[in-house]
Parts: C-alpha cells; structure tokens; sequence
C-alpha cells in the first residue's frame, strides 16, 4: 500500500544514494557544528516542521525564516503543535570578547545543543506558560544541503509571509502565544489548490523532486484543530512517493527494467546444513565436549573483541554490512533497515528475533552451565557485563547491547543471589556499572526516553519494533516493557514511528559498522560462537534445531530453569 507525503503540500522522493552519503558527511562533522545533528532541519518551512512532529514529546530545530539567523524549536505537546523562538543574547565575557549564548525563558546556554540536552535530559518545561517539555528528537533523513535549496526555492526571497499569502488563504483570527513563531491552524480550499498546481507546473522545484500535492476530493488540514481536519502522519521523510508518481513502491529500477522484490518464506539460518570444525556433523543438545570449548574460547578473548565479533555477526544477519546490488534488487530496497518496516521484510523480522532468543539462551547458559565456584560464575557474569558495555558505548550496536542484556535479565540467572553478591564483592566496579548505568539505560531505550547518538550506531534498537510487528513471536516470558498498561500508547506510537527514521538512515549505520570494524581482523571459531546456526545447533542438537521455535524456546526455558535450581537450591517455605 503506498504511503502518502506530507499533511497537504510537499513531499520528496527517497533520498538517493548521493543524498545518502551527503547526509552521512554532514552527521560525522564534528559536534560543535550545527549540521552534525539530526534534530535540525536547517531552512524547511513551519507547516513542513510540523507535518514532522506527530507524536507527544516530539521535536526538531529548525531556521526562523521570518527572522534571519535566529532559530526555532517545533514540537508537539498534548495534541498541540508549538513553536518556540530561541532568543539569542550576546553575553560581554570580556572587554575583546564576547559569546552568544541561547535561551527559551529561563537558562541560559552556550550552544544550541547544550539547550537541548538540558530540556531532553531533564524534562524542564520549555515555558511555564505552555508546559510543554521535549522527549525525542525527529531526525532529518536528506542533507542540509538539499533542504536549503529546495524549501529555498519554495519560499523565495519574499520571506515567510510572502510565500504563505501565495499558497494559503488568510488565517481566522486566533489567539497565540508570543512565543509561536507562526499560526498553526491554516487549510487552503480547493480552489486555492488548483491555482497552486498551475503555478507549479509553470515553476518546477529543484532537480524535480519537490512537489505540492492537493486532492481536491479530500482535503487535508494543517492542524487537527481546524474543522474537519484529519491527521495525515506523513511528511518529507517517508519511504516511498505516493501513488501519483505512478510507480509500485515495492520495485526497484535497474536501468529501464523494473524488478519486484521477492517476498522471503524461508528463514536464512540452516542448522540442519551447517557444519563447523567445532561440532561434529550431528551433535545433541548441549554437548559437553562442545560447551568446553565454547567456555576456552570466551575467555580467552578481550570483551571488546567479542564485541566486535557478535556486531560483525548482527549486522550481516540483519543486512546492514555486505549487502550486494543483487540483495539490494532481492529485498527491494537498499538495506536491511529499510526492509524490516515493510511487509515482506516478515522473515527478516523472524531471524532477528530468533537470533536474538537464541543468542541470549546461549549466554544465559554459559553461566548456568557454569559447575565451578560462585567466585568463578561472578568472573563469568562480569565478563558479560564488560561485553554489554562494549557493545553499547564502543560498537554502538543496541541490537547485540540487548540481547546480552535479556541473558542477565533472565529469572534464572537474576535470582542467583550469591553469584550476584560474590559479583559485588570481587568485581564491584562491573555490578556498578550493570545496575547503575547499563540497566537504566536498557529501560529507557524500551520506554522510548533514549536513544544512542546516530554518529555512533551501527544497529538501532528495533527490538520494541521486531516484537510490536510480529507479536505471534515470543522473545521470552512476561509481558515486554512497551506492552504494559501503565506505559501508555504514547510508548508504542514512539517505536513505530521510529521505524521510518531507522528505515532511512540505512546508509549511516553500514558507515558507521565499516568505520569501527575497519582493520578488524575476525577469528573463525570466535565467529563461529556468535552465529545463530552454531548457537542453535548447540543448544536444541542437529535434529530439535528444526523443532517449532515455541516448543524449542518452552523447552530451554526449562532446561534454564533446572540448572539455576542446582546451582542455588531455591529456599523452601517451611
């Protein structure tokens, strides 16, 4: 089903492959400069900033085009579009020097991403008299670069005013709060929209990719306040063009031919084929001779390394590195990001959350599996622990930074009291960092109230959106964060919305894998231990590896269950 652009007027192709890079430069550039943050969207237009932030907590910085370097945050807050004009005051530091600093009402900042990170980290209200705050910043998906020209080109030299008198008829008269920068409750009439459609094919955008849109049939609104207005939840960032471009959505053009992308059945893991020096061609469940082995081989290696290892292993499964043009005209679309958002990207989703089940199981059962001193099983846990870190802060990959945060989450491993008290005796520095900064942080990535810096991802957290998408699937026991009551839609809208960010910015996570595994050199049976088709082999054997994944994950779960119960006998009420 093609997706719709904007509330009413603009829309833009997906970016191209040069937009891509482009916009992959400018999110590296150091983090002084303005154009290193996704939140700012440079030069769009008030009614596009607001087509952006749809969901309670949104936001984005944009320019003020009706005062010149001045900027503007845009958010949403109660169902209600808001803008604030960033004030600017130059501070006399000293009799030669002088800084700007930036501020709302309150505060004072040296930086605007100082201002941000104030009211993101804190949740200060932005104004008492609107009480808005900000949670989650709307990322752009195209370069500054191209933004500039093409809303440039739309405003003309005339200014804010001049361009929205040409489109749109004179707003009722409403009350505003001096802090908005414009009025939001504007909806041009259908007549308005065929002039418009005239003046646009007389004066075509930039490298023809903006567009105005009108449907005299079924008009949109810019706000929901207006009357009759209904809310489009598209904008400039969506995937694909609506269906006035004429072209199905799910095809990808090779020259003049046009290819449909095949719909996969079949999961890419094989266990039933696998073979690996470290197993023989059939093996049982949790072979001894095998978990040795398995066991020699995790400590041996830095947690680092293994870091590296597990994010080399996710992001080939989930099609982010190593992805050919023959892939890319299998899937569809240019990564695996993209891919997971759309329907046929169903068996995509599956493998991720198996591979994700599997691989905390396997860790779940390096410690269980554990038989030596509770001193030797805390030197195991903190270990896993340093891997967690790693693949948080220095890999960057929240895919892996979860799974082997589900492994100590696990009841059976969370209620060894003694291997955790023996952990904070001997490795107090690692159960500080586990309960203190780790576990935190895992709980705001699934309520939606963190995220890891773009420059630094090279797998998001699309665990919340694997789940939410494919909710036959179990990924453990109980109920997931963002299923609860208590958290409330606004946490599901926020995952699902953050699908078509993720879904975009493709490009950016192969670049950010390539540049830290960049002169890595793997080793094969280090590899191999982070495999899905090997963990699965070593857990369920050659034969129950191919059993239904609910009866294999029901009965692990018991598996896990009886080694935590003889490693720490569960008391018996009397």
């Amino acid at each position: 089903m093609p997706f719709k652009f904007s509330k009413e007027k603009f829309w833009l192709e997906p970016p191209s492959e040069t937009q891509r890079k482009q916009l992959e430069e400018e999110l590296k550039l150091s983090g002084t400069n303005l154009k290193s943050h996704a939140w700012y969207h440079g030069h769009i237009p008030w009614e596009v900033s607001e087509s952006l932030v749809l969901n309670h907590g949104d936001f984005l910085i944009r320019d003020s085009q009706s005062s010149q370097g001045d900027f503007v945050l845009t958010s949403h807050w109660e169902q209600k579009t808001l803008h604030f004009l960033i004030r600017k005051s130059v501070v006399q530091s000293s009799e030669t020097y002088t800084r700007v600093r930036y501020s709302l009402e309150g505060e004072a900042f040296d930086s605007l991403p100082a201002l941000v990170h104030f009211y993101v980290g804190s949740r200060a209200v932005l104004t008492r008299w609107s009480g808005a705050q900000i949670h989650r910043p709307v990322n752009r998906t195209l370069p500054l670069s191209y933004l500039e020209t093409a809303f440039c080109t739309a405003v003309s030299t005339g200014g804010e005013a001049r361009f929205l008198s040409s489109l749109l008829p004179s707003p009722a008269p409403q009350s505003r709060s001096p802090c908005s920068s414009r009025a939001a409750s504007v909806a041009p009439s259908p007549a308005l929209s065929r002039r418009s459609d005239t003046t646009q094919s007389t004066q075509p955008s930039p490298n023809s990719t903006l567009h105005r849109q009108y449907n005299n049939i079924s008009q949109p609104h810019l706000n929901q306040d207006s009357p009759s207005s209904e809310t489009d939840g598209s904008c400039y960032t969506e995937l694909y063009p609506g269906p006035q471009m004429g072209v199905d959505p799910l095809r990808v053009e090779d020259g003049n031919v046009h290819f449909s992308p095949v719909v996969e059945t079949v999961s890419s893991f094989k266990p039933s084929r696998y073979q690996s020096p470290l197993m023989p061609k059939e093996n049982k469940p949790l072979e001894v001779g095998i978990l040795r082995r398995v066991k020699e081989l995790l400590a041996e290696i830095d947690p680092r390394t293994a870091a590296k290892h597990i994010t080399k292993a996710d992001c080939m499964v989930a099609r982010i590195l190593e992805v050919t043009p023959e892939v890319q005209r299998m899937m569809g679309v240019h990564s695996g990001m993209e891919l997971l958002t759309l329907p046929h990207g169903q068996q995509l989703r599956l493998d991720l959350l198996e591979r994700f089940q599997t691989m905390a199981i396997m860790l779940a059962v390096d410690v269980l599996g554990c038989t030596g001193t509770t001193e030797e099983r805390a030197g195991l846990l903190h270990k896993i622990i340093q891997i967690a870190a790693e693949l948080k802060s220095t890999m960057g990959n929240m895919f892996g930074f979860a799974a082997v945060m589900r492994a100590l989450e696990l009841p059976q491993v969370s209620r060894l009291e003694q291997t955790w008290m023996a952990l904070r005796q001997r490795h107090t520095e690692g159960a500080i960092l586990y309960e203190k900064t780790l576990r935190p942080f895992m709980k705001s990535l699934n309520d939606g109230r963190e995220s890891c810096p773009l420059s630094n991802t090279t797998f998001p957290h699309v665990l919340p959106l694997l789940s939410l998408l494919e909710k036959s699937v179990a990924v453990g026991e109980g109920t997931e964060p963002w299923e609860t009551v208590e958290v409330g839609v606004d946490v599901v809208m926020f995952h699902l919305g953050a699908a078509r960010t993720i879904a975009q910015l493709g490009g950016i996570y192969r670049s950010n894998a390539e540049s830290k595994l960049q002169g890595f050199q793997e080793q094969a049976e280090v590899l191999e231990l982070f495999l899905t088709d090997f963990q699965m082999r070593l857990l369920w054997g050659s034969r129950g590896a191919t059993e239904n994944q609910a009866l294999r994950y029901s009965k692990f779960d018991q598996v896990l269950t009886a080694l935590s119960n003889k490693l720490e006998p569960p008391v018996r009420s009397q």
